[in-house]
């Protein structure tokens, strides 16, 4: 979590465990990136899904900064999922080292819109990997840093 006004920190604590099944009692620091918001990070094991429930659960207030990510396994490829209040919820899919899989239909797509003219190439191979929001983010990353650390991840 990058970003959450305090009033709304035990109502993502709620949502995080009735995703997980298992009370929630994450460490709030301040986030100096928006001051009078909280940050926290929070290492969590479950099933494939897991991390599409959690980014569900938390998507629909709009005063929260957050990624929510999933290491690939054997049954399943990674996920990272991204959401800021002013560009909603940015999904990808990740291959084992961390990469960014765009979807043949995606990039098809992507060019069609550029050759007719209606966007360009360029900026829309960026939202397709995701660095509107990367960029949005960015200064909430480097807020935390010397603050403790609990990866997002999946394990299965």
């Amino acid at each position: 979590m990058h970003s959450a006004p305090r009033a709304l920190c035990p109502h993502v604590e709620w949502a995080v465990a009735g995703v997980l099944g298992t009370r929630v009692s994450l460490d709030w620091i301040r986030q100096p990136a928006a001051p009078g918001t909280w940050r926290s990070e929070f290492s969590w094991q479950g099933r494939p899904g897991t991390a599409s429930q959690l980014a569900s659960a938390l998507r629909g207030w709009q005063l929260l900064r957050f990624e929510v990510t999933a290491e690939p396994c054997a049954t399943a490829e990674g996920e990272r999922y991204s959401c800021t209040p002013d560009l909603g919820i940015f999904h990808a899919v990740t291959g084992i080292h961390g990469d960014i899989l765009i979807p043949e239909d995606r990039l098809r797509a992507a060019l069609l819109r550029s050759q007719r003219g209606e966007a360009d190439l360029a900026a829309e191979l960026s939202k397709l990997l995701g660095k509107p929001w990367d960029d949005e983010l960015e200064p909430f990353r480097y807020a935390g840093e010397g603050a403790p650390v609990r990866w997002l991840h999946q394990v299965v």
